[in-house]
């Protein structure tokens, strides 16, 4: 955390308070750093920040198995939202709506995956092993197990379903660990 705090260029402990919805920032230049530092738009992280019934946005789709181009498909939070998860802060958080199967029988069709991007491109090591929404360099949003691949700057995209096919040695934009996972039925949406 403290890593993207600097990226920010916020304070550690101001960074951690945001995160964990105890303040809001001192001031809109503070806001706009760390709104950027989580790739989403400077509305979506106020709206985050200031609501008494905190709601995440649902910026799109991503492909479990389907092909799904660019899912951020909402511009400046313009799209839906969903009831913030109590276990997480809503500032800096996203939600994506899981489209295909592959990923079966632990996410299906139409739940909601929530991530935060720490940074706004690469795969940071938190994403390695770990199931997480990442992006190709043809555009296309995935949920998959990202593993490393043959080379630097190839990873594996793993399907938990074991019919479903993996993609191998494939360039990401970016990848952000699965913070949580909610089946559809669960989600309010707003």
């Amino acid at each position: 955390m403290k890593q993207v705090a600097e990226a920010a260029g916020v304070s550690y402990e101001q960074f951690k308070s945001l995160r964990q919805g105890k303040s809001q920032t001192t001031n809109v230049d503070d806001a706009v750093k760390v709104a950027a530092t989580f790739g989403v738009s400077l509305e979506q992280f106020l709206v985050g920040i200031l609501s008494a019934n905190p709601t995440v946005p649902i910026v799109g789709k991503v492909g479990a198995g389907a092909h799904v181009p660019v899912f951020e498909v909402y511009e400046n939070g313009a799209g839906p939202r969903v009831a913030c998860p109590p276990s997480l802060p809503s500032a800096g958080v996203v939600a994506v709506e899981i489209e295909g199967d592959s990923m079966e029988p632990v996410y299906s069709s139409g739940d909601l995956l929530f991530y935060t991007r720490m940074s706004n491109d690469g795969v940071p090591v938190e994403a390695i092993g770990r199931r997480s929404v990442c992006e190709t360099i043809d555009g296309l949003g995935w949920i998959k197990q990202v593993r490393r691949g043959s080379q630097p700057g190839l990873f594996n995209l793993i399907s938990l379903n074991p019919s479903a096919d993996n993609q191998h040695d494939v360039r990401l934009k970016w990848a952000a660990p699965v913070l949580l996972h909610w089946p559809r039925e669960l989600a309010v949406r707003m």
